[in-house]
């Protein structure tokens, strides 16, 4: 089996297939990914003031982050474009021309025509709006502002739809976004608030993907288990967890095997990689692969220092992911 033929083996379900293998630093990996570049009229900004860098986004935020060497790779709103609704009147959405995204969607996947293509988005609903609001207004918004969070979820859309019909026209296997909903221990807002806000949206532009033959790869970090079967529903193939030890495997894994989905995950960077116990990285690995055999794409976590995690103990786990898909060891 080719890369892109592994991918599509797991996503579905075929117990015969080895998992998929996504990692860094010249290590085995059956996917691609290209990004859809910036909008027009964009140029990024970056500036150092005292102990924090700043920057900002293609939508208009300003974020901050520590600039000491070593410090976590991402960062924090520091200024949101709309701080109070007043605000709104002057928001402007950014501007994609589909040609040019497509075009830089294809020059990611010619890099390794063999592997599974993935598009990357800037985001998604939540994501977008609730940086653009602030979280702690956004979530005050849900209760307060229902009418105006509607309206700019549905500006969101907007934006979104070029890139996934662009996508469609590069050839891509699948999107890929991030949109984080839980705390450690549950949602950020009910059941029933996912339903108003977000449900209609999802499951429209996800059949709009689906319609060009694309799959929808999501990541969110968090406990989201009241809205697994929701986002499955709305049409969620492959989701992308970094906690995977937060949900119950033989629960999760019976939901993915209900819906055809797939999981896309490493070793628990929370509960596992942290511990640096060798023998519980190596169990962990096995446990993933009894629980998830033919639905399943390991991965390595792109920022081993802003979890605590040494190099040595992330070969550990990916040295004996290769093990149990009867691959060489690493060197």
């Amino acid at each position: 089996m080719t890369s892109r033929e592994i991918i599509f083996a797991n996503l579905k379900q075929n117990v015969s297939a080895r998992p998929g293998l996504n990692f860094d630093r010249d290590r085995c990996n059956d996917l691609v990914g290209g990004g859809p570049g910036f909008p027009k009229g964009y140029q990024p900004r970056r500036w150092v003031e005292g102990a924090y860098e700043y920057y900002d986004d293609i939508w208009g935020n300003i974020w901050h982050r520590m600039a000491a060497e070593g410090a976590c790779k991402g960062g924090e709103i520091y200024r949101p474009v709309i701080a109070e609704w007043e605000d709104f009147v002057d928001f402007k959405l950014p501007v994609y021309d589909r040609s040019e995204v497509a075009d830089n969607y294809r020059k990611g996947f010619e890099q390794f025509p063999d592997r599974f293509r993935l598009a990357g988005l800037p985001g998604w609903i939540f994501a977008q709006a609730r940086y653009l609001r602030k979280l702690d207004n956004y979530l005050m918004d849900m209760v307060l502002y229902p009418e105006e969070l509607h309206r700019l979820h549905n500006m969101l859309a907007e934006v979104f739809e070029v890139l996934i019909l662009a996508a469609g026209d590069a050839g891509a296997d699948a999107l890929v976004f991030c949109e984080d909903m839980g705390t450690q221990n549950d949602l950020l807002f009910s059941p029933e608030m996912w339903n108003e806000f977000f449900r209609e949206l999802y499951t429209r532009l996800f059949a709009l993907a689906h319609e060009r033959g694309i799959h929808i790869f999501m990541h969110s970090c968090g406990q989201n288990r009241k809205i697994l079967e929701p986002l499955l529903q709305a049409g969620v193939d492959c989701f992308q967890f970094d906690q995977p030890a937060i949900y119950n495997f033989t629960d999760l894994s019976a939901l993915l095997r209900k819906y055809q989905s797939c999981l896309w995950s490493p070793v628990d960077i929370q509960q596992v990689l942290p511990t640096g116990n060798r023998q519980k990285i190596e169990a962990e690995v096995e446990r993933m692969v009894e629980a998830f055999r033919g639905m399943l794409i390991f991965k390595n976590y792109g920022d081993l220092n802003g979890i605590g995690v040494r190099q040595e103990w992330d070969d550990w786990a990916y040295n004996k992911i290769l093990e149990v898909c009867g691959l060489p060891e690493h060197g």
